[in-house]
């Protein structure tokens, strides 16, 4: 029987065809999900999930309500089905009466143990998880694991706030943060200095996109990373367990930082996980381990937002809008800068370095050039093939990188407050992912590691080792 065909369900009606990107995340060599949390102030013993589910999170969108099937002709489709909730809401028994930490050890294995199950293709693509013991950081967490063929993060978490109200008033919409960044103004004054610019740019974006969607298939193809300490090598990463291990910075000393260097929030917090990377490295590797060919998968959201709230709005109700559902994102591979000895080196280098490195990326068009062979390669050798180059583009790297943006205020869900949020891609061929998301003024950095491999506790004291050197170096003495 394919392994697209479910059987326990009863079929309502054919809704939409898979986009190309949600066949490649759910197929023979890749399966994509994401993990989000919610840590919630009180305890959720009382939570009615079914009725929550039921009234506010399936009428969001049909996926919710579909599974993946062939039709005949092969192709695969979204078929609605009728949802069984009692299937895909699971709450963990774990001893009584142990103190906060043996219960952030539960919660741990417990979250491994999802990471790298693989989802039921009879059901929807998606679980409900309600751990209702205390931890340290919360009295209970609930947990949704949504299968990426679903949609991108931008989607799926823009669906979990749509499900979410604000704790201080619920009547008043969640509010976040603009995501306006780098745009060009003109000046009237300086016309013949603007033709030249755009000459130059242009120029400019046709040698970096030659450049760029090369070594993409080279990437991909042929060229590796050096195995390191935060890079096996091996065949099966996807499979093996992982840990989950989060930090939380000060947005507002993120914001200080970049006033004083310029260029982004996430120039600055990609440049302080690169620099903590490095230390890690270093730390925990032979000699030379800091200085070794590194590269990073940086999500790029490739969707036209002005506005983070409306576009999340728009997605919801809109078909048509310009912020529509689904996987819109392209990888950028940056190179993690290297450096001899990574304890000595002036920490400022990495924001810069990394501001260079994405600042030209921008300009360059490779991520679409990129998407264009994925969909000439589906076309003629079938989405299987183009999973599988898909699968290397990964694997062939040493880490990736994500980022949401999250309220600036704190969110409720059925008046139980929501004190932290965090999320986690599993299921990627690489031992090391990081993810960011802003909630309540804070940035929480979560990172997914390869268990018994990489050293999550040494990796996270690193992090926060480069976070103060950089916060240091330039704020308190520039």
């Amino acid at each position: 029987m394919d392994q697209f065909i479910g059987d326990t369900a009863d079929v309502v009606e054919v809704d939409e065809p898979v986009s190309p990107t949600g066949q490649y995340f759910n197929s023979s060599v890749l399966s994509i999900s994401i993990l989000a949390a919610l840590e919630f102030e009180i305890p959720i013993d009382g939570v009615q999930s079914n009725f929550l589910l039921k009234t506010l999170f399936l009428p969001i969108n049909p996926r919710f309500s579909s599974i993946m099937v062939r039709d005949e002709h092969g192709v695969k489709q979204w078929k609605r089905v009728e949802v069984k909730l009692e299937d895909h809401v699971h709450v963990p028994i774990f001893p009584d009466g142990l103190s906060l930490e043996s219960y952030d050890e539960y919660l741990q294995e417990y979250l491994s143990k999802i990471a790298i199950e693989r989802l039921p293709q009879s059901r929807p693509l998606w679980e409900v998880h309600l751990i209702k013991y205390p931890t340290s950081n919360a009295a209970g967490t609930g947990v949704f694991k949504l299968h990426h063929a679903l949609g991108d993060g931008f989607s799926l978490m823009g669906a979990l706030f749509n499900c979410l109200r604000r704790a201080d008033n619920p009547s008043l919409p969640l509010t976040f943060p603009s995501s306006k960044q780098g745009l060009i103004s003109s000046d009237s004054n300086n016309r013949r200095r603007s033709i030249f610019k755009r000459v130059t740019d242009i120029l400019s974006m046709f040698i970096n996109t030659t450049s760029d969607f090369a070594w993409s298939i080279l990437k991909s193809s042929f060229v590796e990373d050096d195995w390191t300490p935060i890079r096996a090598g091996n065949e099966g990463v996807e499979f093996r367990p992982i840990t989950i291990s989060t930090v939380t910075f000060s947005l507002d000393q993120i914001k200080q930082i970049k006033d004083k260097l310029g260029g982004t929030i996430n120039d600055v917090i990609t440049g302080i996980i690169f620099y903590g990377t490095r230390l890690y490295m270093q730390k925990s590797g032979p000699p030379g381990s800091s200085n070794s060919h590194s590269t990073a998968l940086v999500l790029l959201n490739t969707r036209i937002i002005n506005n983070y709230q409306i576009s999340i709005k728009e997605m919801m109700n809109k078909p048509d809008s310009k912020s529509p559902w689904g996987n819109r994102f392209g990888f950028l591979h940056v190179s993690i800068p290297d450096s001899a000895d990574a304890e000595m080196v002036n920490p400022l280098n990495f924001i810069h370095k990394v501001r260079g490195i994405i600042k030209r990326k921008r300009g360059s068009l490779g991520v679409y050039f990129t998407g264009e062979l994925l969909e000439m390669m589906r076309k003629t050798r079938g989405p299987e093939t183009t999973a599988q180059y898909v699968h290397s583009t990964l694997k062939n790297t040493s880490m990736a990188i994500t980022n949401m943006i999250g309220p600036m205020e704190q969110m409720s869900l059925a008046d139980h407050p929501i004190r932290g949020l965090y999320y986690m891609v599993a299921g990627s061929p690489q031992s090391l992912t990081v993810t960011i998301v802003s909630y309540m003024g804070e940035l929480r950095v979560t990172v997914g590691a390869e268990k018994g491999f990489i050293n999550e506790k040494l990796y996270i004291s690193c992090l926060e080792n480069a976070f103060t050197r950089i916060f240091k170096a330039a704020v308190c003495n520039p």
